[in-house]
């Protein structure tokens, strides 16, 4: 049987792998993975996010170079978010509010992977900008929301982007995971005091992050999709948090 030691890696490239392919940057299912192994809420949210800050900035800067982010739709969720995710970094939940906090949001990323069908994202001849203040609220509300949880967003706003037709298909990978980038490092920012509660192995799980990040990218931007893997990715965040609202 493999060891912690050995699974947890896997479990982090793996997250990263499949998150990224979609443009995200794993957070959801880095915290999944250390609820599954018990790690501390204090170790978990700045964990997360510094993984989530290294996915991303590779991330970015591959779709960056193949032209599929938007910027002037990033620059009016940003302008909401960043703020606000420092806002959010910098307040510690006690873990009896943390760990369900964390599992509804869990829940909300293993609904959005195991939705039938999934969401349909429009093509460039269906899409329409939002009203840029609409975009900055909803940028902000994001923003807190993922400081407050250590995860970088993309949960949440990729289905209001999918849904509101806001940008198409590989340009809304680019645009989220360029959101998530600057959402993590505002959220760290807000809280760096959190960064002492980083752990020993983190050289192990950013060089399997990175790794993951590295082919998902290459599949995002290629346009391949993974719905079987994603769905079983799915089934893993919901255990995680049924295991976070139920104990």
């Amino acid at each position: 049987m493999f060891s912690a030691d050995v699974l947890l890696p896997f479990l982090l490239f793996l997250g990263a792998a499949l998150y990224t392919s979609v443009g995200h940057a794993g957070a959801s299912a880095y915290l999944a993975a250390m609820v599954l192994f018990g790690i501390a809420p204090e170790v978990m949210r700045p964990t997360a996010l510094v993984l989530n800050i290294i996915v991303a900035s590779l991330s970015a800067v591959r779709f960056a170079r193949a032209g599929l982010i938007e910027p002037k739709l990033l620059l009016a969720l940003v302008a909401g978010s960043a703020p606000l995710a420092f806002i959010g970094g910098g307040i510690m939940l006690p873990g009896h509010w943390y760990r369900p906090l964390v599992g509804l949001v869990l829940l909300i990323a293993a609904g959005r992977l195991l939705w039938p069908g999934g969401l349909r994202i429009p093509t460039a001849e269906e899409t329409k900008r939002p009203f840029w203040p609409f975009a900055t609220g909803t940028g902000a509300t994001v923003g807190f929301l993922s400081g407050l949880t250590g995860t970088g967003g993309g949960i949440f706003l990729s289905p209001i982007m999918i849904f509101g037709k806001w940008v198409e298909v590989r340009k809304a990978s680019g645009t989220a995971v360029t959101f998530i980038l600057i959402n993590s490092t505002a959220a760290l920012l807000g809280n760096v005091k959190a960064v002492g509660a980083l752990p020993a192995e983190l050289p192990v799980f950013a060089g399997a992050v990175i790794a993951g990040a590295l082919l998902g990218t290459r599949l995002g931007i290629s346009g391949l999709a993974t719905p079987m893997i994603l769905r079983a990715l799915g089934v893993v965040l919901l255990v995680a948090a049924g295991k976070l609202l139920l104990s």
